[in-house]
């Protein structure tokens, strides 16, 4: 447990201890208008010291929004009042000030560098020059940024460059920098979706350091989608529903997710149950991959029926993620063979548009990065792959045709916005997800790859992706759904299956549930709770009661 320190001094000023019982975040009054748009109405947060306060929403509702106001991307409006351990912020927030009051924030976008190293990200605002020429000490910033490391209990080189990193360990990067920076018994860490790329393990020990923290009095707001994060993990949640705060502060334990959702929605909604697809045909010629090598992956070989899901999963690491880029020709492979109908194809030699023109289409993890093309529109993105065909095949580009696809799409994937000429920047995170859904489907896939397909998205967005993934299915796709969430897994899937060591360990083909997926992954080890609650903050609402 990381050991309690001096008061700290910032700029010659030595930051006073809050008087015991001030919150350590409180936010009062808080409205946000962009033009005429007003988005966020009269919201109010108040976050204690040594808790996991979880903010939660639909897309849209404001989260993020209240996270870029508190680390100043955004100016509220007039009125509003942000105040850390009891020192009124001014606003627009500076960094300054709130890094000097110990707020550290990790974003959904996580905010790295890829063309510089782990250790430049890591340490970037930290780094100090000594003696007359301003030398940076490198041996010291290699200590420090190794240290909180072994505090996350992940190993990652220093000197490999972000960009080159998997989703995960970039994650694990922007925590790591955000958390070097707690101190003890002050101050206040936001996490803004940024434990989306987390497998379990990784999520468990997160929490385990997160435990570590807010038992020092230090606090954490945490904002996600993952709502077994806030079941299992916050102390209190507050809820937003159309930037408007609709619960404040309610105490989580003994919640379940259907009443989060009932919060968030504002009405019931069905549970998502594994609806295995009918139109699965185990006499039609499956989609066969053989000896596939490249990346972590080692002689692999499986079929996929048309009509059918198959999941696969594994340990972070384990090179079931590599296989989604090895079949679209993304990632080079070292061996292969893929059989469509009709055609076999050398996985060497593969290239991305190879695989489009064969009707193999990745969703790709990390949209941002790899899916979507952010300063363009929805139009322009949904409709890329039919207009690089157009040209390809020099045929005449038809815009009206081609919008008229795109429109059908926004509806049946119910994008909101429902404009065609949105920039993709400006939506939400679903309904960015189903802006990169409708640019693959919309092309009628033969093979379907997806990664991480629900990633960082609601409920409501994870409805509408769940059955349109299955519903490419029905249409005759056969899908492989590459992720470590084993809740989005036992929704999609009508097989799972485990890799281990690049190798293909196990497959589930009944009985599919989050636990047995789990169970499968780690052997003999059920899923546990992801934290084990104090009562501590029970035990303050009863004395603030009294």
């Amino acid at each position: 447990m990381t050991q309690p320190l001096s008061p700290e001094t910032s700029q010659g000023r030595v930051l006073a201890p809050a008087p015991e019982g001030t919150p350590r975040l409180q936010v009062e009054n808080l409205w946000m208008t962009f033009g005429s748009t007003r988005v966020l109405r009269d919201v109010a947060i108040d976050v204690r010291p040594g808790e996991i306060h979880a903010l939660i929403g639909q897309n849209g509702s404001g989260k993020s929004t209240v996270a870029k106001v508190l680390t100043g991307l955004y100016t509220p409006d007039a009125g509003t009042r942000v105040a850390v351990d009891g020192h009124d912020l001014s606003l627009p927030v500076h960094p300054t000030e709130s890094k000097q009051r110990g707020v550290a924030v990790v974003h959904q976008s996580l905010g790295l560098v890829d063309s510089q190293s782990v250790l430049e990200n890591v340490r970037v605002g930290r780094l100090r020059g000594h003696g007359l020429w301003r030398k940076i000490n490198w041996k010291e910033e290699r200590a420090a940024a190794l240290e909180v490391f072994e505090r996350l209990g992940r190993s990652i080189p220093l000197d490999v460059p972000v960009g080159s990193l998997r989703e995960e360990d970039r994650a694990t990067v922007a925590i790591a920098r955000a958390v070097q920076d707690a101190k003890p018994g002050t101050g206040l860490i936001i996490f803004d979706e940024s434990t989306r790329a987390l497998g379990r393990k990784s999520l468990e020990h997160f929490f385990e350091i997160l435990d570590d923290i807010v038992s020092t009095g230090t606090a954490v707001l945490m904002i996600t989608h993952r709502l077994e994060e806030v079941v299992d993990a916050a102390d209190r949640v507050t809820v937003l529903r159309d930037g408007r705060v609709v619960e404040s502060g309610k105490v989580v334990e003994g919640m379940s997710e259907a009443e989060l959702t009932k919060l968030m929605l504002g009405r019931n909604l069905a549970d998502l149950e594994h609806d295995s697809v009918m139109s699965i045909d185990r006499s039609a010629t499956p989609v066969h991959v053989g000896g596939l090598s490249g990346g972590g992956i080692r002689g692999l070989s499986l079929d996929i029926f048309p009509g059918e899901v198959v999941g696969i999963t594994g340990l972070a690491g384990g090179g079931f993620e590599d296989i989604p880029y090895l079949l679209s020709g993304v990632s080079p492979a070292r061996s292969g063979t893929l059989e469509l109908p009709g055609r076999t194809i050398d996985v060497t030699k593969l290239t991305p548009a190879d695989a489009i023109d064969s009707g193999i289409m990745l969703v790709p993890e990390g949209r941002e990065r790899g899916g979507l093309a952010m300063g363009m529109t929805v139009a322009e993105n949904a409709s890329f792959p039919q207009s690089c065909r157009s040209k390809r095949q020099l045929l005449p580009f038809d815009s009206k045709r081609e919008r008229a696809l795109v429109q059908d799409w926004i509806v049946r994937l119910d994008v909101r916005p429902p404009l065609p000429d949105a920039p993709v920047n400006t939506l939400s995170g679903g309904n960015a997800q189903k802006v990169v859904l409708a640019k693959w489907l919309s092309m009628t896939p033969q093979l379907f790859l997806l990664h991480e397909p629900t990633q960082a998205v609601d409920v409501g967005a994870r409805h509408t992706i769940v059955a349109a993934v299955r519903g490419a299915a029905r249409d005759g796709a056969a899908v492989l759904v590459a992720g470590s969430d084993e809740n989005e897994l036992a929704l999609l899937c009508d097989r799972v299956i485990i890799v281990s060591d690049g190798e293909i360990r196990q497959e589930i083909r009944e009985d599919i549930t989050p636990d047995t997926i789990v169970e499968a992954i780690y052997t003999n080890t059920s899923r546990t709770k992801l934290r084990q609650r104090t009562g501590a903050v029970q035990v303050v609402s009863e004395s603030e009661a009294l």
